[in-house]
């Protein structure tokens, strides 16, 4: 692999009540699971091997948490351009509830009434990008599955709404990097 700058580590925060349920858990602040703890903190053997100038996280506490379970807490910083998608009016909501209103409806594609569209998102996770490209070595980001399924396509240099295609477990590991000078996705979801 010859690179072109810095790899990119993604880690999805650990489980919660909604993100068990299927809700859909934007600018909703909650903490982890007991099992979402346990998640993060198998994430430590993962990241040894690293050598990270830089973390930012989400601010949302879910993110924070497994930011610090996970052993990262001492280099992280808060990126408000990691918050979760902002679900506006389907806040707390599955997607089955959402389609007996608006059957086929989909994120990526429609967006939420008085919240973000996948555009919305690319334009955060664009300026996210920047700040990690601009950095002199590896680092790692702690946010949540959506948006940073929007950073994986915006990453690759493609559309935000390709990021549906893109799934993340809890407490998800997954690395972006380069080949030949090209963006590219290295590892997804690591075991």
């Amino acid at each position: 692999m010859s690179r072109s700058g810095p790899r990119c580590l993604l880690i999805r925060h650990g489980e919660t009540e909604w993100s068990l349920n299927g809700r859909h858990t934007g600018r909703t602040d909650l903490p982890l699971l007991p099992e979402g703890e346990a998640q993060a903190r198998a994430l430590r053997p993962k990241l040894a091997g690293y050598q990270l100038e830089a973390v930012l996280t989400s601010p949302l506490l879910r993110a924070r948490q497994t930011c610090a379970v996970a052993g990262l807490g001492e280099l992280a910083v808060v990126d408000p351009d990691l918050a979760e998608w902002d679900y506006g009016d389907y806040e707390g909501l599955t997607t089955p509830e959402i389609r007996q209103d608006r059957p086929g409806w989909e994120l990526f594609a429609d967006g939420v009434p008085d919240g973000e569209t996948a555009a919305d998102v690319g334009v955060r996770v664009d300026r996210v990008i920047a700040r990690v490209r601009a950095v002199g070595g590896d680092v790692a980001l702690v946010a949540h599955s959506h948006v940073l399924r929007v950073l994986v396509a915006r990453w690759i240099g493609l559309d935000p709404t390709v990021g549906r295609l893109f799934v993340l477990g809890p407490a998800g590991l997954s690395e972006l990097g380069w080949d030949r000078g090209q963006p590219v996705v290295q590892r997804w979801n690591l075991p």
